[in-house]
């Protein structure tokens, strides 16, 4: 057994080879790595087969990141996929570039740069140190919290009460979909010799649930996944597009992947707070190279940046299951998805409500990582401000109008579009300003 208690199978132990396999198979399921690049496509209004090109050489990159994380530089359970901060940097840069080949020639190659600029970076080591010192446990729990807590509005409003289709359907699709999760987790908990069955797979069976009941509502089309070719290559940058590198691009990127890294800090937070296991210097340091070199093979392969995710934090708070192995197998069903047209279209067909039940309560989790870190502590009454204020600026991002947004000057716009970047950077500058003690003031009586 693992040897911490809320952990089934621990990073390091024996797992089947079958029982990895599935386990990979529901991290993948769990992450909506198919709607940034869906998003993108959209944007910047391209042909079905190069959005499939897109999709493709997004699974390939999280696959190959997924493993380099997980195997040869964190070395902790990690998978790697496309974030949405920069999607609309990359809508920027294209259409400045005149769009078409040239256009994405340009956004690959500020991709590119920024990728090896983050390499270059994790191999000063400096940070670590910069981790060590601005980052004590009451900040890092702070960060977790407002990972999960940035999330909800997304799984609940992009995948359940925005999403196409009908709105009283997709609520129920997210709630039945929630509900069998939730049960699975309950038969678990109430009958420990099938937590084994019930805590690890809770996820895969949701989804399956959830497509199952999609499909009884006529709303799980096979018509994509028959249509789809069995085997295809994903459009590569390197032999599809090229390279072409603009000054003023490259700045817009070195931007988002500071962006970035910020966010991905939180997501190791988090994937650290539920193994229970504080991370060292060196793999703060390793990490940022394995996350420069995935972004690096994603440019080359076409793809945007792909960082550390965080909702498999929650889902190996959820399962129990934290093997590297599962992580692996991961990484090799993203490799093979990239391949396989069928298998990619299938998973893109899983109705967005039935993701958004599951995210949801993925999200919950991660947030509730981050309270128990911090609850670990004692709370003074600095510490208040510390995690209130940037809560606060969390949901106000997540609330801020959009003409408010594009009113604001690009640089700002890139920030804003990200809530865990500004939220953590706000509890790190409080928690450097608030004094740690304040002295109690002395009153000496006057001697007449």
């Amino acid at each position: 057994m693992a040897s911490d208690k809320n952990l089934i199978v621990g990073p390091d132990e024996p797992l089947r080879t079958s029982a990895a396999a599935m386990l990979g198979l529901q991290h993948v399921l769990a992450m909506d790595v198919y709607v940034p690049p869906f998003i993108i496509a959209g944007l910047l209004a391209m042909s079905m087969d190069a959005k499939m090109g897109l999709i493709q050489a997004t699974f390939f990159a999280a696959g190959i990141g997924t493993i380099l994380q997980t195997k040869f530089f964190m070395k902790m359970p990690m998978t790697q996929g496309p974030s949405f901060v920069p999607i609309g940097a990359i809508a920027g840069i294209y259409l400045a570039n005149g769009g078409g080949k040239n256009g994405l020639a340009t956004v690959f190659g500020s991709l590119l740069v920024g990728a090896v600029l983050v390499i270059l970076f994790g191999l000063t080591g400096y940070f670590q140190k910069i981790i060590r010192k601005l980052v004590p446990s009451l900040v890092g729990g702070t960060i977790i919290t407002v990972v999960g807590l940035s999330l909800i509005p997304s799984a609940l409003n992009d995948n359940i009460f925005h999403a196409s289709g009908n709105l009283n359907q997709n609520v129920l699709l997210g709630v039945l979909t929630a509900t069998i999760l939730v049960t699975c987790v309950a038969i678990s908990l109430r009958f420990p010799r099938l937590e084994r069955i019930f805590k690890t797979s809770s996820i895969i069976i949701a989804l399956l649930g959830g497509s199952i009941i999609a499909a009884a509502m006529g709303r799980f089309s096979f018509k994509t996944v028959a249509a789809a070719p069995w085997f295809s290559m994903p459009h590569f940058a390197i032999t599809n597009y090229g390279f072409h590198f603009s000054l003023s691009a490259i700045l817009t990127m070195i931007i988002i992947y500071a962006v970035l890294l910020t966010e991905t800090s939180g997501t190791w937070f988090a994937m650290s707070a539920v193994l229970e296991r504080p991370m060292t210097d060196k793999q703060w340091n390793r990490g940022i190279i394995g996350e420069g070199i995935s972004c690096l093979i994603a440019a080359l392969a076409g793809a945007t940046p792909v960082t550390g995710y965080s909702t498999n934090a929650g889902v190996v708070s959820i399962t129990g299951v934290a093997s590297k192995k599962a992580f692996v197998a991961a990484g090799l069903w993203f490799m093979g998805f990239s391949f396989v047209g069928k298998l990619a279209a299938f998973l893109a067909a899983i109705p967005a409500a039935v993701i958004g039940g599951v995210f949801a309560i993925i999200c919950s989790t991660i947030m509730l990582s981050g309270l128990q870190v911090i609850r670990q502590r004692h709370f003074a009454e600095r510490d208040l401000y510390i995690l209130g204020i940037p809560i606060i600026m969390t949901l106000a991002l997540i609330l801020v109008p959009s003409q408010l947004v594009k009113e604001a000057p690009q640089t700002i716009q890139y920030l804003l579009s990200s809530p865990i970047a500004v939220s953590a950077l706000l509890a790190i500058v409080l928690n450097q300003i608030l004094p740690q003690k304040i002295a109690a003031k002395v009153v000496t009586p006057v001697e007449e």
